[in-house]
């Protein structure tokens, strides 16, 4: 079979691997279809790494992605994947935050393979059979859709507030959207990329900033008041800045961002002047029929998709991500 394995900054190989062996009891061969990719996909192939965590051995990137299941209680279904295996035997999966787990096991992270390859092996219990009308696309993308409905989880957001996203890549697109569903009042997004902007707009909200004059803008846009609740997701210091100028005494701020560097700063005296509360974004938990109903009711995930190329081209693919022209690049390796 044919996968694409980083080797280092800027280093993807594709070429022949062996295929998987007998998937073990409780999993399954799966025949991978579409495989999105994502901010955090990007940092290793442009820093090496993610914070602390660097690049130790070739991997096969790639955690948002679609397949068909080879064997296992869903053969001949297409399904999405979740990508994340936690123990489910320690203290935080017990206790049901098992996006928390210690020692998780993520597709394309550390020494476990990723989805960039033809077929790989998965527990049938992270599986979740796509409906008709939803693409192969669709399935890979509702990994990152789930991030989107998590980070909306962990805001707080109530019906009738007033939300800004900050960062409007395809991520934040997806906030702006969840938001919506979840009854925001209205949605605000700031976004240096004019395209992005113009993204974020066709995805419903009602006025998009450009960095430089976000937090000015947003006071004018309350009344001086400031927003409700903040969502991070573009991993900045400068980022953190405008959420922190930008929200209302009182306000709750979830930081979904990835920064490239293992710290980050923010104005605290302003943050603590107006008793701003702060929440980390961990990945997702227990998303994916939540996704599967919005992708079904309105969020259209392939219209974020600006960008598809064949896995034996999986390092342009990269290129194309990281030079941000789009949105969604794919990386389409085999047909369903």
């Amino acid at each position: 079979m044919m996968a694409a394995r980083l080797h280092g900054i800027g280093d993807l190989r594709v070429g022949a691997e062996p295929e998987p062996g007998e998937p073990p009891p409780g999993w399954s061969l799966l025949r991978v279809t579409s495989v999105g990719i994502c901010g955090s996909d990007l940092h290793w192939f442009v820093d090496g790494g993610i914070g602390e965590n660097r690049i130790e051995h070739p991997v096969v990137p790639g955690h948002e992605f679609a397949a068909v299941a080879m064997t296992g209680p869903y053969a001949g279904r297409r399904v999405a994947v979740d990508p994340a295996i936690p123990c489910q035997k320690c203290e935080i999966c017990l206790a049901g935050q098992h996006n928390l787990c210690p020692t998780v096991q993520f597709a394309g992270h550390g020494s476990v393979d990723g989805a960039l390859q033809e077929y790989l092996l998965w527990p049938d219990q992270l599986l979740y059979p796509l409906p008709d009308e939803l693409s192969d696309d669709a399935g890979a993308l509702l990994e990152p859709l789930g991030v989107a409905i998590h980070a909306v989880r962990v805001s707080h957001l109530r019906p009738g507030a007033d939300v800004l996203v900050i960062g409007a890549g395809p991520i934040g697109q997806l906030v702006v959207q969840v938001a919506r569903k979840q009854g925001a009042a209205r949605v605000f997004a700031v976004e240096p990329l004019v395209h992005r902007r113009l993204s974020a707009l066709g995805a419903g909200a009602d006025a998009v900033w450009s960095s430089a004059d976000a937090a000015d803008a947003v006071r004018d846009a309350t009344g001086g008041r400031g927003v409700d609740v903040v969502i991070e997701v573009a991993g900045t210091d400068s980022a953190i800045g405008i959420a922190v100028a930008a929200g209302r005494p009182g306000a709750r701020v979830a930081l979904a961002g990835i920064p490239s560097e293992d710290a980050s700063s923010f104005p605290a005296a302003d943050a603590r002047r107006k008793g701003l509360t702060f929440a980390m974004v961990r990945r997702m938990l227990d998303t994916y029929p939540d996704a599967i109903a919005m992708a079904c009711d309105g969020i259209d995930l392939d219209a974020l998709v600006t960008d598809r190329y064949a896995l034996t081209d999986a390092a342009k693919a990269f290129i194309a991500a990281s030079e941000r022209r789009g949105d969604k690049v794919v990386v389409a390796v085999s047909h369903s």
